[in-house]
């Protein structure tokens, strides 16, 4: 039968190269039927030796399919000891063990199939013999009492895995009895003992290989027990297990105590362990039948005794594993020749599965046009042609098994595509340059419209391959930019509107060297003999044989000190002992196996660094740090001062320009409770300002408000400068007499006299509100004693912010009298009635100059 002639691929108009990648795959041709994969794959089995074994295969695919078989990796031959079937299965007559004339039939299977577009390979199938060894662990003897729980257990390995079944006195035990509980993994548990219960007990294991009967075992049960109360104990724990999935967990819980304890189970992680395929068997057993991934965790069980949180616990760790299943199968693809194909495939599985790809049943590893991306996941090939067609396979394989999946690479080819460039020539120009060569393809020349060059540095992989476009009438190119002393691969396609030729032959050539480049240097001056340059490391002059010179000079003088060879690793030097004054000329180049690069040159001056030394000799730092004090001492007596002249000179200028006298109580009578309630008292301080925004006017000594026209008046100069009303302390209500109240000045609109204190010869019985602390400057006074404030001022406040003697600012109404505290000594005040103080706090401008004053009037507490 003649073979069919390869599908063909039309390009309708001349692309560039890289378009070809967007073509869509063709399907025809590729239908199911036409794909080789396995219908039925071979499985793992125990054999028993001397009896036939049949492993099973089937293939769908284009015939002629071939099928043989491997085991270990190696064909197998026909014999008339293995047979294949008809359908694919191979059938071994009777299976064998090792012997001295022939080898064992255990091992790894494999069946392989063929047509003519490519080899698939089953997964891979494990033949053991079925035995039976010996036990490990035969039960032992045990006493118990009457009510209590009863154990025994034995330990047998086996293949297939033995069947536990117990015997009593020869007898099988009943297993409808409910106190009697059998496990999976032999052992038996016997609750609520009775004296019938006593005997002599064995373990049976059986498979396919053999039977084993374990020593006997004697119970003897005692009489009842004293009744006394017992902590609840837990006599076995769970065990920890790895299982596959779908297999039986058992983990195994026996406690005992007086009153019989209750046994619970919980996970570790605080999940919920569910109640799908979950059953407790006998007294506290948690079986879980079918386990998944999802059942791995630790697993508590406790022993609670009754009514109480009395409790004993025990743990044992599951872990489920899963054999490799795919996510994602690999997809049949066809590409035009010269394209790239990417095959991706995904599987999971418990422990993660690992991936690799076979070619026909060969491995595929990455290198040349091949390579492997996202852990083994992506298997993609560039450039490809005739020699990559074939089938493709992704096996991932853990410790729970395996899988496979294939799928074909078709190569697509137009008839009539000229044949690859001959005679590929690169010849190197400069270090940046090379002169690529090359002749016309032998066949089908007429319909080229143009050669692709293809470029990449001969250490890097072919993903970072890059393409230059040449004309038809042009056989050479001159590729430029390129790195000096390289080694580059180049190789040449010619182009038609059918598609790509197949690639050229590569060639390779390598870029002349040269010298480096100037470094860049920073010279930085130590001290008055030493200076530090710095630079950028150069590491690949190290593999260039390469390294940095250093050369340095007086600029007086005409030779240099050097070279100082340092190498490409380094970057920085100290030079010491130099002239402190003398300019020095700094050079440094770069040079390799090439030569010499250009240097880089600094001129500095040590002048400078040891003049300084010279007017800045060490210093004495405890004479500075007294000096330093004795200086801020200084400047804050001198602010002190001055801003206690203005504090008394804004006072005579607003009182003596009101005209009025603010009169104070003796000391007697400041010393007595104010009498009559707080509305009745004289106000006493005539309010300075108007009242905030909303208000019509402050009431003053007489009990009358001041209007704000007459404040306006008072001070011209606030009001026509556009300032913003003054505010009260509570926006929200009127203001009140006995509340403090702000003015805010401008310096222009003020005169400054001589400041005076008024003798107090009335009662002053006004309220007193104090500032709020957030408007005080601590910064502005610091020492009363400093600025000639009077020696009645407090030393401060007491714990609760007010002193004992005094009536404080800003503090609460406590003390009697009047009083007016100095912003920034909180807690301090003068004692009426001898002196009478007005706060003045500065306000920081937003310019630079100070120009605003905010005056504060305080009453009685």
């Amino acid at each position: 039968m003649a073979a069919p002639r390869r599908p063909r691929l039309q390009l309708p108009l001349p692309l560039l190269p890289l378009l070809l990648l967007l073509l869509p795959a063709p399907s025809e041709g590729l239908g199911h039927s036409a794909e080789l994969a396995f219908a039925v794959e071979p499985s793992d089995d125990v054999a028993v030796p001397g009896q036939p074994v049949v492993l099973g295969c089937r293939v769908e695919g284009t015939p002629p399919v071939r099928i043989t078989w491997r085991k270990n990796g190696v064909e197998l031959s026909e014999s008339t000891h293995s047979t294949l079937l008809a359908n694919g299965s191979l059938m071994i007559r009777h299976f064998r063990l090792e012997l001295r004339d022939s080898p064992s039939d255990e091992g790894d299977y494999e069946c392989v199939a063929q047509n003519r577009f490519g080899l698939v390979v089953s997964r891979k199938a494990r033949i053991q013999a079925a035995t039976m060894s010996d036990f490990h662990v035969h039960p032992q003897a045990t006493v118990g009492e009457e009510g209590g729980v009863a154990r025994f257990q034995c330990q047998i390995h086996g293949l297939p895995k033995p069947l536990i079944t117990w015997e009593k006195n020869r007898v099988p035990i009943d297993t409808d009895n409910e106190r009697y509980t059998l496990l999976p993994k032999g052992v038996l548990q016997i609750t609520g003992l009775r004296a019938e219960d006593s005997g002599i007990f064995h373990c049976v294991a059986s498979n396919i290989a053999s039977v084993r009967i374990s020593h006997g075992a004697r119970l003897t049960v005692s009489g009842s027990g004293s009744g006394a109360y017992k902590e609840p104990a837990i006599l076995v724990g769970p065990e920890n297990l790895t299982l596959t999935v779908h297999q039986t967990a058992v983990l195994e819980c026996v406690a005992t105590g007086n009153p019989r304890p209750i046994v619970s189970w919980s996970r570790l992680d605080g999940r919920p362990i569910g109640v799908e395929g979950i059953q407790v068997l006998g007294t506290g057993n948690l079986i879980i039948s079918d386990v998944t991934v999802q059942h791995s965790g630790i697993y508590v069980c406790a022993a609670n005794r009754p009514g109480t949180r009395v409790r004993r616990t025990a743990q044992g760790r599951l872990v489920v594993q899963a054999p490799a299943e795919f996510v994602q199968h690999p997809q049949s693809i066809s590409r035009p020749a010269g394209t790239t194909a990417m095959f991706t495939c995904q599987a999971q599985g418990e422990p993660p599965p690992h991936v690799t790809w076979l070619k026909n049943g060969q491995v595929v590893g990455p290198g040349g046009h091949v390579r492997l991306k996202n852990n083994n996941s992506t298997l993609t090939i560039s450039g490809i042609g005739p020699e990559d067609e074939a089938i493709y396979q992704c096996v991932a394989e853990n410790s729970a098994g395996s899988s496979q999946a294939s799928a074909r690479l078709t190569v697509l080819w137009a008839e009539g595509l000229p044949g690859p460039p001959r005679n590929v020539r690169a010849v190197t120009v400069s270090s940046t340059e090379v002169r690529v060569s090359w002749s016309e393809p032998l066949v089908n020349t007429k319909e080229i419209i143009g050669y692709v060059l293809h470029i990449r540095k001969a250490a890097d992989p072919p993903e970072l391959e890059y393409q230059e476009a040449v004309s038809k009438s042009t056989l050479q190119h001159l590729v430029s930019d390129l790195e000096p002393c390289t080694a580059y691969s180049f190789y040449v396609k010619a182009y038609t509107p059918r598609g790509a030729s197949s690639a050229s032959a590569p060639t390779l050539a390598s870029t002349l060297g040269e010298a480096p480049a100037p470094p860049p240097l920073s010279v930085r001056v130590l001290g008055s003999s030493s200076l530090g340059l710095l630079w950028e490391p150069w590491p690949r002059l190290v593999q260039h044989e390469g390294g940095f010179k250093l050369f340095y000079r007086p600029a007086s003088k005409a030779s240099f000190t050097g070279p100082i060879l340092l190498p490409g690793t380094v970057s920085s030097y100290n030079l010491s002992q130099l002239d402190p004054t003398a300019v020095y000329e700094v050079k440094l180049l770069a040079y390799n196996q090439h030569g010499d690069g250009n240097a880089t040159v600094r001129f500095v001056s040590l002048r400078g660094a040891s003049e300084r030394t010279a007017l800045s000799p060490p210093c004495d730092c405890q004479k500075e740090e007294a000096t330093n004090q004795k200086s801020t001492t200084g400047i804050v007596i001198g602010i002190h001062i001055g801003v206690t002249c203005i504090i008394f000179c804004v006072l005579f200028l607003l009182f003596g320009q009101r005209g009025r006298v603010l009169l104070c109580k003796d000391v007697e009578n400041q010393l007595s409770p104010p009498q009559g309630p707080r509305s009745q008292r004289d106000p006493g301080i005539l309010a300075l300002n108007g009242a905030g925004q909303g208000e019509r006017g402050q009431l003053g000594r007489d009990g009358k408000c001041v209007d704000t026209k007459e404040l306006e008046q008072l001070f011209p100069t606030a009001a026509a400068s556009g300032q913003p009303e003054p505010r009260s302390m509570d926006p929200a209500a009127p203001a009140l007499c006995e509340e403090t109240q702000l003015s805010m000045l401008p310096l222009q609109g003020l005169s400054f006299l001589e400041g005076r204190t008024t003798e107090a010869k009335a009662p002053c019985t006004g309220p007193m509100a104090a500032l709020p602390p957030q408007d005080m400057n601590p910064g502005l006074l610091a020492d009363p004693s400093s600025v000639g404030i009077p020696s009645t001022l407090g030393p401060g406040p007491g714990r609760d912010g007010c002193h004992p003697a005094a009536c404080p600012l800003p503090c609460s109404r406590r003390a009697p009298g009047a009083g007016l505290a100095l912003e920034g000594i909180p807690g301090s005040v003068l004692q009426p009635p001898h002196h009478l103080s007005l706060g003045v706090r500065y306000l920081p401008p937003l310019e630079p100059q100070v120009d605003k004053f905010v005056l504060a009037e305080t009453g009685s507490c």
